[in-house]
């Protein structure tokens, strides 16, 4: 199951559960659609991997299975 990790680990941007600007690579490093386009230019700076756009859970579920509270943000930055 996803994790839905609650913000951009590049700029700290929240990114809701039901967020359409949410991208993650394999692993689940989760960022926002502005930083994967102009910052990451479409590469995982942990992995090297591609972005796909993060599911949305449909709310109805979020109550038996809740999104992360969990943040990851990088200390080094994303430039």
């Amino acid at each position: 199951m996803l994790e839905l990790r609650p913000g951009c680990e590049c700029c700290d941007r929240d990114l809701p559960p039901e967020s359409e600007d949410a991208m993650i690579c394999s692993f689940e490093c989760t960022f926002c659609s502005d930083c994967v386009q102009d910052v990451l230019r479409g590469r995982c700076p942990n992995c090297g991997g591609n972005f796909a756009r993060r599911p949305i859970r449909p709310s109805e579920k979020l109550v038996r299975y809740p999104a992360s509270a969990r943040r990851v943000v990088r200390q080094a930055g994303c430039a």
